[in-house]
């Protein structure tokens, strides 16, 4: 996600783009592999740090056991703006951490809901913060 400092205007313009897009993004989906090989989609929050894409789960879901087991993932990102533009990430997770995955998930709620995170499954959830590598950023045009 980082932007390239050699990299052609167009290039520039698309990370831009692609950055613009992850701002605004309403409706991310985080596809993983379920042990049967078929896909497992989730709709979930989406974030940057400028290099890496980062996401919040809790410790107990399905899409923490399929990464544990196979770091694979795609994302998918729709500009709320332009509905047909998307964002396609794929890539891997470099690290899973709690630390730090409360503050985030309290950030992904400002950013999304315009307020503190819900906690709708209790406070004694265990966040658990996702960070993947990107491998391939394309759109609908490849």
């Amino acid at each position: 996600m980082r932007l390239p400092p050699s990299g052609s205007a167009s290039q520039r313009s698309a990370y831009a783009s692609i950055r613009a897009t992850m701002r605004s993004a309403t409706g991310p989906g985080v596809a993983t592999t379920m042990p049967d090989g078929s896909p497992q989609l989730t709709q979930t929050w989406v974030d940057a740090d400028g290099e890496h894409v980062l996401i919040n789960s809790v410790e107990s879901h399905q899409k923490t056991r399929n990464i544990a087991r196979d770091p694979r993932v795609a994302i998918a990102v729709a500009d709320p703006a332009q509905p047909a533009s998307y964002v396609q990430i794929r890539g891997r997770v470099a690290r899973v951490t709690t630390e730090g995955a409360v503050e985030h998930i309290e950030a992904l709620a400002q950013k999304y809901l315009g307020g503190p995170y819900p906690w709708s499954g209790g406070r004694d959830q265990v966040r658990v913060l996702y960070v993947i590598q990107p491998e391939r950023i394309s759109g609908p045009r490849g």
